[in-house]
């Protein structure tokens, strides 16, 4: 059997940018894409801490060092530029692979710099 577990995310970042004229997704900084191990095109889900939406979607990469968070087409409604966000990526796991996952937690400042990345047990 497998399980969807938490495989990384991107704690607290902060919208740059909301384009709603895009066919849609969220642009993530470069950096942070690697940083949590998040592939183009990969599906993830996006909670606003800000006024409770969540939604998914899949990530597309932005500017390396930019800090750039853009939500884009239908998803430029769900958050306004300023807003809190935390960008979450699953995984499938078997049983024996979950006893030893940990997931990878990425940590932001208000510019979207990582301060803090580690993997949870």
């Amino acid at each position: 059997m497998f399980r969807q577990m938490l495989r990384s995310k991107i704690h607290r970042a902060t919208v740059t940018g909301a384009y709603l004229e895009y066919e849609g997704s969220l642009t993530i900084d470069q950096d942070l894409m690697e940083a949590a191990a998040i592939l183009p095109y990969e599906a993830i889900i996006c909670s606003n801490l800000n006024n409770g939406e969540r939604f998914m979607t899949y990530a597309i990469e932005g500017r390396r060092g930019s800090g750039d968070i853009v939500l884009n087409g239908p998803t430029a409604r769900k958050a306004a530029v300023g807003d809190q966000i935390i960008i979450f990526c699953y995984e499938y796991y078997s049983d024996e692979e979950i006893k030893r996952h940990a997931p990878k937690i990425v940590r932001v400042n208000e510019k979207n710099r990582i301060v803090e990345s580690t993997e949870k047990r």
